[in-house]
């Protein structure tokens, strides 16, 4: 007996084809808007900047200053207790803090909406290099703030963002949410007073700009790595530190083995699959804390 047919089930499957095409077509169209910048409105810099400063969380040593500062920028789930920690680490150094909130102004903060953009469908590291480029200025205009000691640390999709920074620097490019450099006639160069940069396990993929011309602004660039990401793979990012070290630019890195991406992170998602190392933790911010030290000693 001949089997019988079932136009609706072709029916069927053929629209649900269309529906993932499109929305296959979608992602992608959005994903490539996003890292050209074609659908990433430009702000003023002062209405960029007036945006961020009520979300900025500074955390001082005893004293009035001024204090060698370090900016901090966090994963894409947001600020969380691993930021806290380098705080901490330091403040007991004799450094400022301040976390840079880029989630919270924009109304990002909730978990279904952040992982939009650990995604790379929403605020990707070119256009959050444009915060990290306006907390710069800020920060120097802080009366506790020396800003001819300024670092930058960045997890994860922050240290995305600084890179992205550092390759729009390279090409004379700016960040795709910004319609114009910060205004400080005082200054030679907007990156002036920066000294060095941490990028804890950072994004290296190929939406990062680095990953292809890395960049050859001169100041120390310290890599922590973890050998079991999933989420930014150690092999990447030692790409771009061999670019870098061809360029002349100095580079440390550190893999940590058997350590899982956001090693240095307790709080956590529902179901996530990262694990929280106290070991590799403090192994991390004891190399932090010495590279801070080189720093200020050159």
């Amino acid at each position: 007996m001949a089997a019988r047919k079932r136009p609706w089930l072709r029916w069927v499957l053929t629209g649900a084809g269309a529906v993932l095409a499109l929305w296959l077509l979608g992602i992608t169209g959005n994903t490539l808007g996003r890292y050209f910048g074609w659908v990433v409105p430009d702000r003023d810099p002062e209405a960029l900047a007036e945006l961020l400063r009520p979300y900025y969380r500074v955390i001082a040593p005893q004293g009035d200053g001024p204090f060698p500062t370090a900016l901090l920028y966090s994963g894409c789930d947001g600020p969380r207790d691993n930021l806290d920690r380098w705080a901490e680490m330091l403040n007991a150094k004799g450094w400022a803090a301040i976390i840079v909130d880029s989630h919270n102004p924009r109304g990002l903060q909730d978990t279904e909406v952040w992982r939009l953009i650990c995604a790379g469908q929403l605020l990707m590291g070119s256009e959050r290099a444009g915060d990290v480029l306006v907390s710069i200025y800020d920060a120097r205009r802080m009366p506790m703030v020396d800003p001819e000691r300024l670092v930058l640390i960045g997890s994860s999709h922050g240290g995305w963002a600084i890179m992205e920074l550092l390759a729009f620097e390279a090409a004379w490019a700016l960040p795709f949410n910004l319609s114009s450099l910060p205004s400080d006639l005082s200054l030679d160069h907007p990156l002036d007073g920066v000294l060095g940069t941490i990028l804890l396990y950072p994004y290296c993929g190929p939406a990062n700009r680095a990953s292809r011309t890395a960049w050859t602004w001169p100041i120390p660039v310290m890599f922590l790595l973890s050998a079991n990401d999933l989420i930014a793979p150690s092999g990447d990012c030692l790409a771009v530190a061999g670019m870098l070290e061809a360029k002349g630019v100095p580079v440390e890195t550190r893999v940590f083995e058997g350590v899982t991406h956001a090693f240095d992170q307790q709080e956590r998602a529902p179901f996530s699959a990262f694990e929280f190392d106290e070991a590799a933790t403090a192994e991390a911010l004891r190399i932090g804390g010495e590279f801070l030290d080189g720093l200020l000693q050159e």
